[in-house]
Formats: C-alpha cells, structure tokens, sequence
C-alpha cells in the first residue's frame, strides 16, 4: 500500500506517517521547500517538495499512491491576510483532492475540522449537521466550511472520499505549536493570566492518527466522521492540566467582554507585526461557541480508540517540558 500525506510534517501528521509505517505502508510526504523535515527523523518515507499552489508538483506527489491522506492546512486564528489562507485552506484542498482523483486513487480522507459541524449548548452536534458561511465566527472556520462544501461537490461527482471532522486536539509533539498547544505551553510557562468560559470537545492526537487509517480502510466513501472524545469546560482542562503539571490554575476568569476587546487589539498588533499574540478576535470569538459533539459514529463504525484525556495532556506535558521543544525556540 502506497499512501501520499500532505501537512506530514505537522501535529497530527507527523502522528498519521508513523501509523502508516507501522501497519506497513510507504509513506510519501508532500512538504514545502521551507518545511522542517527533520520532524520525522530519519523515518524511510519519500519527500516531493511542492506546494498545494503548485499544480505540478501536485500531480507528482499522487502518482502511483493507493491512498491519499490531505492534512496540510492553515491553521491560525490571527490572519493579517483571509485570502492567503482561503488559497491554501480551500483553493489548495480543491487542487490537491482533484489531482489525486484524476491520478485514479482509491482512496481518499479529507481532513476537515469539528468547526464546521453545528452544535449548540443544547444539541449535540453530529456528522449529520452543517455550519453555513454565514455562521462562521473566524476565517479559519469559513475557509474549512467552503472547504467542505467543495468536497462534497467532488464526492458527489464520484470522487472516493471519506472526511474526517477531529475536534481539539491534545499531545505530544505538536512542534509548531498550534493554537491548543500555545495554550499549554503558556499555561507550563506562567504567561495564562486567566481563561474565558468555553465549553469544548477533546481528544487525543494519537486517536486522531489512527482515527485517519481507520477511515481509510473501515469508513465508507461519502461520508464524514467526528473524532472526538470528550467535552470539558476551558475550566476543567486547565484543572486537569494544572494537576499534571503541578502548577496552580489561573486565578481569574476573564469576562466576554473584556476578551472581546484584548482580541480587537490583538488582532490589529498582528496586522501591524504579522506575529500571533496572545488574545485574537478570531480565537475570543469562537471560544464563544459551544463545542458538543457526538462520537458514537467514529466509535462504532472505525472502532475508534477512546485515550483518557488526562493520558493526552500527560504527553502533551511531558512534551513541552521536554529538551526537544526547548530546542525548538520554547521554554520550559
């Protein structure tokens, strides 16, 4: 088995290729010139340098792969610039999902996002249920809802994908960080002042990896598939973490409002600096809306493993203290 993955070089990617090696698949990996590959070590994989803007090495990194498994993606809640990310969330995914079809893959996962499943405070959210533009409270979630929504045109027109919707995701190894584990981090580091009144679903990143293997060779083609375990308060996350880490949680729980106003500011520093500060309007926005989902479908059709939350933020922990991410430009 022959499996191309995009974004192998990211949090869950890097998890998703030493899966694959393990259930005795090649492992091509579609990186920009810029990418960090020492990541994944000296792992027997095969780099194409491209570009999801570069139809020919696009159509180069599918050819002769069985699978294709398309991670790469945008993922910042400060965005000085919509359309840069539009082109890599959605231009780049409509690209890229086309070539590997016209290259005759038999299987394709999509890796969408839990952001573009509806859910609210009263209803749990299922693969059943669909964010419109109009809802979107950050680009990063509009640029994955129309992301999607051009798949399923494609899936419609006959082309074998199955997507997969994680929710936030926790562990090890998330080197860039993403925004969950700037989280972390600042939370390890002292820089975590307070925390607004969230309500979001966890899981960990190496049931997400396997969760991606699974689709491709248990799910069905056509259809979308929520990973995700288990829904926490920002509050109880952080208990959870301060109890692993041995740290106090942060004493103050910062209304709305006054989050609403450090993400106006924050977001103008981005456009004045391009550097991601603490506090977005994107991200102030979106942790206003309720993250509740239903997992029952991953769980029973991809067997879907369940690690405890608390194993996830162990690792995650255990990785951001570590002499590796020191060495990356973190702290400990």
């Amino acid at each position: 088995m022959r499996a191309l993955v995009t974004g192998g070089t990211g949090f869950i990617g890097g998890h998703l290729v030493r899966v694959l090696l393990r259930q005795g698949t090649q492992v091509r990996i579609l990186h920009r010139p810029t990418s960090d590959t020492s990541t994944l070590g000296d792992l027997p994989v095969d780099w194409i340098p491209g570009d999801l803007s570069d139809p020919a090495s696009l159509k180069k990194a599918v050819h002769g792969m069985d699978l294709v498994f398309h991670l790469a993606a945008d993922l910042r809640m400060a965005v000085p610039r919509p359309r840069r990310m539009h082109r890599t969330n959605v231009d780049g995914t409509v690209e890229l999902l086309r070539a590997a079809r016209d290259a005759g893959v038999s299987r394709i996962v999509c890796t969408s996002s839990a952001v573009t499943v509806k859910c609210s405070e009263e209803h749990l959210g299922s693969e059943r249920d669909f964010v419109e533009p109009g809802e979107c409270r950050s680009t990063y979630q509009l640029t994955k809802v129309l992301a999607e929504r051009a798949v399923w045109e494609m899936i419609r027109d006959g082309a074998p994908i199955t997507i997969v919707n994680p929710s936030t995701v926790i562990g090890g190894q998330d080197r860039r960080p993403t925004p969950t584990g700037r989280l972390i981090a600042d939370f390890l580091e002292g820089r975590l002042p307070g925390y607004l009144d969230a309500l979001l679903n966890w899981v960990c990143v190496e049931d997400v990896a396997m969760g991606h293997w699974l689709a491709a060779t248990k799910g069905r083609v056509g259809e979308r598939y929520l990973l995700c375990k288990e829904t926490l308060t920002l509050a109880q996350f952080l208990q959870i973490l301060s109890d692993v880490a041995d740290r106090p949680m942060p004493a103050m729980k910062i209304p709305y409002a006054v989050a609403y106003l450090a993400g106006i500011f924050g977001t103008a520093w981005t456009r004045l600096t391009h550097r991601e500060p603490q506090a977005t309007l994107d991200g102030v926005r979106m942790a206003a809306m309720p993250m509740r989902y239903d997992g029952s479908k991953a769980r029973e059709e991809l067997e879907l493993p369940q690690t405890p939350i608390r194993t996830g933020v162990e690792r995650a922990v255990e990785w951001f203290r570590s002499d590796e991410y020191a060495t990356r430009g973190g702290s400990r």
